[in-house]
């Protein structure tokens, strides 16, 4: 009965009393698939997400969740090791359209830090591209085991550096010639992000770029609907977080002592991209 009604969904094929997955399906649920999607639904219906959605309605008379005080920003959070071992398809194409539009640019990228690294797969890609390239990872100590994972396993590992602790806390270093912001800005309000930009400023060469990856909606915060949704996430899951539009992360960059950002689609995505220069 079953897989009768995935048939009739579109999951499966049946031929006599054979059931076979569809290609779309075989794509994102065979685990031989290098798009396989099993484990990133594992962190999608997480316990710890979920909390979040089942005190939705305190979450709205609240303003930000009613998880806990943190939400999933709370100091190494265990569900963020999930994440890192199962968000890795769905990052791969930013990964390697980010990393293909550094490699372009006539630029001389050699230190690279990358913020809330998490699977390590932005900064991977892009020491795979540029050889001279040396990448700071950072995130909790946790979560940077799966980064060097990555790292080991692409080769790279005498160019991957750690930088366990908090991106608010720790000494980031300087001389960066790219700072890389994936997903990481949509967590906190509008003053915490600006406060943190201006660390990030600090840290940069002359001339030197960001490059932010985000959910970023339209003005009217109600499309494209992928993009506007994300809202609502962070409503559940964080105290303050939100799903910004490009304008508003423009006037934080801004507001941080960068120049004007511009934006770049990143094709085969729900996300853009923001290149900032300082």
């Amino acid at each position: 009965m079953v897989l009768d009604f995935l048939t009739t969904a579109g999951f499966l094929n049946k031929e006599n009393s054979e059931y076979t997955l569809t290609p779309d399906c075989a794509m994102f649920l065979d685990k031989r698939s290098p798009a396989y999607l099993g484990g990133t639904i594992e962190f999608f219906v997480s316990p710890s997400l979920m909390e979040g959605f089942n005190k939705l309605t305190a979450a709205v008379r609240k303003g930000g969740t009613a998880m806990s005080d943190e939400g999933t920003i709370e100091p190494e959070h265990p569900e963020w090791v999930t994440f890192a071992r199962s968000m890795q398809p769905l990052m791969k194409t930013p990964a390697n359209w980010i990393a293909d539009w550094v490699s372009q640019q006539s630029l001389q990228i050699r230190k690279v830090l990358d913020v809330a690294a998490s699977h390590g797969i932005f900064g991977v890609e892009i020491a795979k591209k540029v050889p001279e390239a040396e990448i700071t990872a950072l995130d909790w100590p946790n979560v940077l085991t799966v980064a060097q994972e990555n790292a080991d396993a692409a080769g790279i590992q005498d160019r991957f550096h750690r930088l366990p602790g908090s991106a608010f806390d720790v000494d980031l270093g300087h001389g960066y010639d790219l700072v890389l912001l994936t997903n990481f800005l949509h967590h906190f309000d509008v003053p915490m992000c600006e406060t943190f930009l201006k660390k990030v400023h600090g840290c940069l060469n002359d001339g030197g770029r960001v490059i932010t990856l985000e959910f970023v909606p339209n003005e009217d915060r109600i499309s494209p609907p992928t993009m506007a949704d994300f809202s609502l996430v962070m409503l559940a899951t964080t105290p303050s977080g939100d799903a910004y539009t490009f304008r508003e992360y423009d006037r934080m960059f801004c507001n941080a002592g960068f120049r004007q950002s511009e934006m770049h689609d990143v094709p085969a995505s729900n996300q853009w991209a923001i290149i900032t220069q300082k």
